[in-house]
């Protein structure tokens, strides 16, 4: 006789994830400032699951998203999307009332992440180093008086200063402030891309991204890539024109300093509420002290970006950890 009993979620989860092919969602596109990197993360990502064998469809976030993927379900969604449109957590919490399986943090996590100042505020209080900073909305800028709030942050924190949106990724609206004269240009450019702009001391040293994976065994730190941009500035255009920038991976950076920022970025990653991957950035000083500047919950999978030259130094091949990552959003780890 054969058992006609429905299997339970869980047994329906293993039976997907041992699948040999698996029918994988990619999203990229969006609506924000980063949707041509957020397409070439895509489409990065669907070639190196396509390699594999599995069955690939990349969707742009629109109004038929939900209805699509509810009438089609794939076994995972796999999130490479940037900027507010999947970053903000608010996209990957509906994801989550779907009930399919999705690669990466969770929407409250991924909230908590995209804000700097909460982010940075959480590191904080549990004994990290992060730069001090104040984080100020456009209302409060324009209420105080412009000249009087740049007079004060400039007694408060002095110069150099980075100044950048408090919320969003690509260094785009980031400026280094040098000399007081430039700081209002530097408030205007951040708050072409947010309504709040986030002010920080610089902190000079060597600039880091760790990313951090979980396919099921907990979180763990891959080689850290050390960033030396030509300009000296690892701006949105050092980011994704070839050339622009020399990357070193693993970081040309003592045992104990590795081992430092890698505990550093998986502790920062399980604090935060992370899941699957992270890139954690850090720059750590003269002193040895690794300062935390902020967490990526979705970060860039392009051909110039940090995670792909972290996962390919660790000895494994993109398909095969993506494929992991995948597998381990199946099982519900």
């Amino acid at each position: 006789m054969t058992d006609s009993t429905p299997l339970d979620s869980a047994s329906l989860d293993s039976a997907v994830s041992d699948k040999a092919v698996l029918d994988i969602v990619v999203l990229a596109g969006g609506i924000s400032h980063e949707r041509d990197v957020s397409l070439r993360s895509g489409r990065r990502v669907a070639d190196a699951l396509t390699h594999l064998g599995h069955t690939v469809r990349v969707l742009d976030p629109d109004a038929g998203l939900l209805a699509g993927l509810e009438a089609n379900r794939p076994d995972v969604i796999w999130p490479a999307l940037h900027g507010a449109t999947g970053e903000d957590g608010a996209l990957l919490s509906l994801l989550g009332t779907t009930g399919i399986p999705t690669v990466g943090s969770r929407g409250a996590a991924a909230g908590l992440a995209w804000s700097k100042p909460t982010a940075k505020e959480l590191v904080r209080r549990a004994g990290f180093a992060t730069p001090h900073g104040i984080a100020l909305s456009t209302e409060t800028f324009r209420d105080l008086g412009a000249g009087s709030v740049l007079d004060h942050l400039l007694g408060a924190l002095g110069t150099p200063l980075v100044v950048k949106p408090a919320v969003g990724g690509s260094a785009q609206g980031v400026t280094i402030v040098d000399d007081a004269g430039a700081l209002p240009r530097a408030m205007v450019n951040a708050y072409t891309y947010a309504d709040a702009a986030l002010v920080e001391a610089k902190i000079s040293g060597v600039e880091l991204a760790v990313t951090v994976i979980d396919t099921g065994d907990g979180p763990t730190a891959l080689p850290a890539v050390e960033i030396v941009p030509r300009s000296g500035v690892y701006s949105f255009e050092a980011r994704y024109n070839a050339g622009e920038t020399l990357f070193y991976t693993p970081a040309r950076i003592s045992e104990a300093t590795a081992a430092l920022v890698s505990e550093t970025a998986v502790a920062i990653h399980s604090l935060l509420g992370l899941r699957h991957i992270s890139r954690v950035d850090l720059i750590v000083d003269a002193e040895g002290t690794a300062w935390f500047l902020e967490a990526n919950v979705l970060p860039g999978l392009t051909e110039t970006s940090l995670v792909p030259q972290s996962i390919e130094a660790s000895g494994r091949s993109l398909g095969e950890v993506y494929v992991a990552l995948a597998r381990a959003a199946i099982a519900g780890n």
